[in-house]
Parts: structure tokens; sequence; C-alpha cells
């Protein structure tokens, strides 16, 4: 894990051009919100936002929208559509108990995939992570990830000062490089972006998609980012953050009705 997880947002912050990027991330999210189109057909942009964010959230897994529902990847079609319809329930909880959101949020997402005792919980000692990205950074222990969970919740609480979208970078690239969970920390890291932009107004009625992004990025971006994130260096986490500013831009430019 980077250093110490505010001090991270504050060297990324004082870089210029990442400040300068996140900036233009959240220009292009606020520029939807203001759109006419967009708040006349309010509803029908959250459910779509909702269901092609699960679509592509699950397909950077490897889950083909194709796949018969009854098949392993069409399963995890199906839990990344329950997961992102639950992220608006666990706003709130998200503010004042982050740890307590992502438990619910694992276990809506990991319900038929793990043992009944493992949904909500973070793996043991003798658990060993999924990785469905194969990502070039070796798992931390389970203590390990069961710290960085605990700094994370803290960040959050006390990150009120903070960009929001500097937050969300960080609790995104979190879950996804310390896989706290034996299944779904993917799933849930992307759904956790969703939480962070609601929760701190970038985006409360979630019109944009950046699970849209990042699939758009595609898989080798995506992972070559992850990998610069774990460095912990200010250059190669400035890099990553360039990456994340992009998905999130390119997520409100995919906003559509559900009809499209």
């Amino acid at each position: 894990m980077p250093g110490g997880l505010a001090d991270a947002i504050d060297r990324l912050m004082a870089v210029a051009d990442t400040s300068a990027a996140l900036n233009a991330a959240r220009t292009q999210i606020d520029a939807l919100l203001w759109r006419r189109d967009v708040r006349a057909a309010a509803s029908e942009y959250t459910i779509a936002s909702r269901q092609w964010g699960a679509r592509d959230s699950a397909a950077l897994d490897g889950a083909d929208v194709a796949t018969a529902e009854d098949s392993p990847m069409g399963r995890v079609l199906g839990s990344a559509q329950a997961l992102t319809a639950e992220v608006p329930a666990q706003v709130d909880t998200w503010t004042r108990a982050p740890l307590q959101a992502l438990a619910r949020l694992h276990a809506v997402v990991a319900h038929g995939h793990v043992r009944e005792e493992e949904l909500g919980r973070p793996r043991r000692a003798d658990e060993n992570p999924d990785d469905p990205l194969r990502l070039p950074i070796q798992a931390p222990s389970a203590d390990e990830a069961a710290v960085r969970l605990t700094l994370l919740a803290q960040l959050v609480s006390e990150s009120g000062e903070a960009p929001a979208l500097a937050v969300a970078g960080i609790v995104h690239a979190e879950v996804l490089t310390a896989r706290p969970f034996t299944w779904g920390s993917g799933l849930l890291g992307r759904a956790a972006v969703r939480l962070v932009l609601a929760a701190r107004g970038v985006d409360p009625s979630l019109f944009s998609i950046p699970e849209a992004g990042i699939y758009q990025r595609g898989r080798p971006a995506y992972v070559r980012a992850l990998r610069q994130y774990a460095t912990g260096e200010a250059e190669p986490m400035a890099e990553y953050f360039a990456w994340f500013a992009d998905v999130i831009g390119r997520g409100a430019q995919a906003a559509r009705p559900v009809s499209s």
C-alpha cells in the first residue's frame, strides 16, 4: 500500500497535471448533470447507468453478455447487476460506516459464488483471492489486506476536504490491489467509485458510467494503471490518476437513456 493514503492524496494534488486531469473529469460530469435531456429523463439515465455499468464491469472480469444466465460467466453478470442496483441504498451508510457498506455490497455481489460465512467478510489467512484481471501484483496477506481496508475506511471518513475524484481513485485502486475478499473484489472496487461519486455529490443520481470508461480503455491499460498505483511512487501514481481521470470523463460521455 502506498504510504499514508491521505498523504498520497496531498502529494498527488500538488502535481499540476494530476489536479488538472481530475478537474477536467469533474467538469465533464458537471456538464452531464446540466444537460436538459438528462434532467428530463433522469430515471431513464439512472437505470441505463446501472445496466451498462454492470455489463461493462462484468465484462472486465471476463463475462460475456451473450453468456447463458445459468453459466458461471452469466452468473457474474447477474451479480454485477445486483451490485450496481444496491449501490444507491448504501450511499448514506458509506458516509458514516464505509466498511459496513462494503460488507453489505460484498454480500450482495458474492452471493452464490462463495460460502455463506464468507459473505461480507474479508478473506482469512488460508484463503486466496480470485484474480480475473491477472494482475502482475502479488496480493497482500489477509492481515495486510484487512489493515488496508481499515485505513481506507479512515480515509473516507476523514477526507471531506480532499477532492472527491482523488478519493474515488484511491478507493478504487486500494480495493483492486488489496483484493480483500476471496471473490468479487474487482466488481466491488468499481462499484465503490459510484459510492464516492454519489456520496460526495459529484454524481448524486449516478448518471455517469465509470465502468464504461474503464472498459473503453481496455484491460491492458487497466492492469498497467493498477500496477503503477501499486508502486506507491509519486510519478507512477500520477500516471494512474491520469488514467483514472480519463475513464471518469469517458464514463460521463457514455451516459445514455435506457432506450438507447
